[in-house]
């Protein structure tokens, strides 16, 4: 509210005379006043566009129908083709589903008496020169992902590296790996050695294995009756082998024990890739051999690490070894199908 005063003159006598105007008035004054401004829409052609304007602000309900813009487009486009919905894919299962275990062997509740470990070795001069190992079935029957993602860091390692740096990077690699096998077989082999907490400390072994040993013991205090180690397993039936790393009691349990290196971490099963179909190879192939006179129905995947940080250690149960024990007979029988 605003007040205005002004005086008027009354023969000698001034009266005030006060007047209140609201902001309302002051707007209506101050647009009266103020110039006007061109419209954005002045030079627009109304004459052009009013039959648009009808048509959009007309009430008239247009004559087409659903079924009629329905038929439009049938003609236009074509009819219109429903896509079906994907079947659900059965999973896959072998032709032949051999057994796992072996039911003409029982599984040792307790541990046996102590005894060296033992270690078959691999003779291909005995018969053996067209049996295949493990290794070259599961190389050979890679999935076209699994094959894309290996060339591809091939790839990555070869800009980095050179061809040259390269192919000493996997020298290197395989070597390392071999050391450390080694030196692991030694503490396997020795009672005393496997009863030591400082297990780095107690064997002189080659410094390239020094991290990857340092990595495992947490692992090696949990390790039992040692049953074989570096040993040759085959499956006469199915017609392959492999050597198994270890066959010991870990936490009390029988497991076949593959020893993995890695620069990566791997703290998952998932992480070691086909590794698991190699251990329930492997138990399946000494399950039936008659150079072993017991079974084994657990596996372990030990992942070391060359720095010394704790090792990787994962456990494959039964149930799930026999999973993997399905999808192992589904690669060997692709890599038969190979010829």
């Amino acid at each position: 509210m605003f007040v205005l005063s002004r005086v008027l003159f009354a023969g000698s006598v001034m009266v005030p005379e006060c007047t209140s105007l609201t902001a309302c008035h002051f707007s209506a004054v101050h647009r009266l006043t103020s110039p006007r401004r061109n419209s954005p829409y002045s030079s627009v052609d109304s004459e052009r566009y009013s039959s648009l304007v009808k048509s959009v602000m007309s009430s008239k309900v247009s004559s087409q129908t659903p079924e009629s813009l329905q038929a439009e487009d049938d003609q236009v486009y074509g009819p219109v083709v429903k896509a079906q919905m994907p079947s659900r894919t059965e999973p896959r299962v072998p032709k032949t589903l051999h057994p796992f275990s072996n039911p003409e062997r029982a599984v040792e509740a307790e541990e046996p008496d102590a005894g060296p470990p033992a270690r078959i070795l691999l003779n291909r001069g005995r018969g053996r020169p067209s049996t295949p190992s493990v290794s070259r079935i599961l190389q050979q029957t890679l999935s076209p992902e699994q094959i894309f993602y290996l060339e591809r860091w091939k790839r990555r390692m070869i800009a980095e590296l050179g061809e040259l740096g390269f192919k000493e990077y996997s020298q290197n690699i395989f070597r390392q790996g071999k050391v450390f096998h080694s030196a692991l077989e030694d503490i396997l082999t020795s009672a005393e050695t496997l009863r030591d907490r400082n297990l780095s400390e107690a064997l002189e072994c080659p410094a390239e294995a020094q991290g990857y040993i340092q990595s495992i013991s947490h692992i090696l205090e949990d390790v039992r009756a040692v049953r074989a180690v570096e040993s040759t397993v085959q499956h006469a039936a199915l017609n392959y082998l492999g050597i198994v790393d270890c066959v010991a009691r870990y936490r009390g349990v029988l497991c076949v024990i593959d020893w993995k290196t890695s620069e990566k971490p791997k703290p998952f099963l998932s992480n070691t890739y086909d590794n698991p179909l190699q251990v329930a190879a492997y138990a399946g192939a000494l399950n039936s051999d008659d150079n072993y006179k017991y079974q084994v129905e657990n596996g372990l995947i030990v992942v070391a690490y060359k720095d010394g940080s704790p090792a990787h250690a994962h456990q494959i149960n039964s149930e799930l070894m026999s999973e993997y024990w399905k999808t192992w007979l589904l690669r060997l029988e692709e890599f038969k199908e190979l010829g």
